[in-house]
C-alpha cells in the first residue's frame, strides 16, 4: 500500500512535468516555424497524448477484450470534449482560427460517421474497417502537413520570438518526446496504483473501471490542457482535444480493430435496445457537435459552451452508474 501511494504521487509528478516539456517542445516548433498552434495540437501534440489509449486498446485487443477496446475510444472522445475541453472553454473562452480548425474537425465527422454507420448497420468491426481507419490516420497527417505549410500562425511579439530562439530545434524535439514518455509513464503509474489504493479502501470493482481507467488514459489531455491554459496557450488545448479525439477514431480504434476484429459489444440494454447505440454514440457525437458548430460559425468559444458540456458529462456519469 505504501509503495502504491508513492508510485501514485510519482505518476502525478511525471504527469505535471511531462505536460510541462512536451507543450514547450510543440510550442517552441510551432513558433519556430511559424506554425498555427492548433495545427500543432491537433496532430504533433495529439499523437503524444493519445499514447495510453494506444497502448491500453491495443493491449485489450490482443487479449481479445473488445469491450475495452470498444468503450476506450468512445469514452475517452466523452470524456475529452464534455470534461477536458469543458474545463478549458468555461475557464478560458476565446476565439479560434476557423480555418485551423476546419481540417481536424471535418476530419473526425467523416470518421465518426463511417464508424457509427457501421456500428449501427453491421453491428461489427470488421478487418478492412480497422485498416481503412488506419489510412485515414496517414492521410489526416498528410493534410496537415500541407495545411501547416500554407497556413503560417501569426507573427509573434518581437520579444518573444527571441526567447522561442533561444531553444535549439534538437531541445524543443527532445522535450516533445521526453514529455511524452512522461505522460504516458506517468498516466500508467497513476492508473495503476490508483486501482490498488481504490481497491485496499474498498471501492467495488464497478467505480474503479468506469473512474480510475476511463480517465486515466484521459489525463494526457488533460494535463496538457490545464498546462496550455497556464502558459497562455489556449488553441494548443483545443486543438490537442480535437485532435486526440480525432485519434481515438482512426487510431485507437484502427488499430484494435486491425489486430483483433470485433462486434459491437452489447454488455447494457435499455429498453431492449443495446445501450451503447442508444446512450454513448449519440452522447459522443453530440457532445463534439456542440464543441465544434459554434466555433466553427462564430470564431469564438463561450463559456456556456463548457458548463453545457460539464453538465452533460456528470448526467453521463451519472447514467453510468446508475444502469
Amino acid at each position: 500500500m505504501f509503495m502504491a501511494i508513492l508510485l501514485f504521487l510519482l505518476g502525478f509528478a511525471l504527469l505535471i512535468k511531462g505536460g510541462d516539456w512536451f507543450v514547450d517542445g510543440a510550442t517552441g516548433i510551432a513558433h519556430r516555424f511559424n506554425l498555427p498552434e492548433l495545427l500543432i495540437g491537433a496532430t504533433v501534440v495529439s499523437i503524444g497524448t493519445t499514447l495510453p489509449e494506444v497502448m491500453v486498446s491495443a493491449q485489450a485487443a490482443l487479449q481479445h477484450n473488445s469491450g475495452i477496446s470498444y468503450g476506450n475510444a468512445i469514452g475517452s472522445i466523452i470524456c475529452n470534449t464534455s470534461l477536458i475541453a469543458a474545463l478549458t472553454i468555461a475557464v478560458m473562452p476565446g476565439k479560434v482560427n476557423r480555418n485551423s480548425l476546419r481540417l481536424p474537425a471535418a476530419a473526425f465527422f467523416i470518421a465518426a460517421f463511417i464508424y457509427s454507420l457501421i456500428a449501427y448497420t453491421m453491428g461489427r468491426f470488421d478487418r478492412w474497417v480497422g485498416i481503412l481507419f488506419l489510412v485515414m490516420f496517414v492521410v489526416y497527417m498528410v493534410l496537415s502537413v500541407r495545411q501547416m505549410k500554407n497556413q503560417p500562425a501569426e507573427e509573434a511579439e518581437p520579444q518573444e520570438e527571441e526567447e522561442k530562439k533561444e531553444m535549439s530545434l534538437g531541445m524543443e524535439i527532445l522535450l516533445l518526446v521526453v514529455g511524452a514518455a512522461a505522460i504516458a509513464v506517468g498516466a500508467n503509474l497513476l492508473v495503476n496504483n490508483g486501482t490498488i489504493i481504490a481497491a485496499a479502501l474498498g471501492v467495488p470493482d464497478s467505480v474503479i473501471g468506469l473512474t480510475m481507467v476511463a480517465l486515466g488514459t484521459s489525463l494526457p489531455e488533460l494535463v496538457t490542457a490545464i498546462t496550455s491554459l497556464m502558459k497562455g496557450h489556449g488553441a494548443l488545448s483545443l486543438g490537442n482535444v480535437i485532435g486526440a479525439n480525432l485519434f481515438n477514431i482512426i487510431l485507437v480504434s484502427g488499430m484494435a480493430i486491425t489486430l483483433s476484429p470485433f462486434a459491437v459489444p452489447a454488455e447494457k440494454m435499455l429498453m431492449g435496445i443495446n445501450s451503447s447505440l442508444l446512450v454513448d454514440i449519440p452522447v459522443m457525437l453530440g457532445v463534439m457537435l456542440i464543441l465544434c458548430v459554434p466555433a466553427l460559425m462564430t470564431g469564438k468559444l463561450y463559456r456556456k459552451q463548457g458548463i453545457l458540456l460539464l453538465c452533460i458529462y456528470a448526467a453521463f456519469t451519472l447514467y453510468q452508474f446508475l444502469i
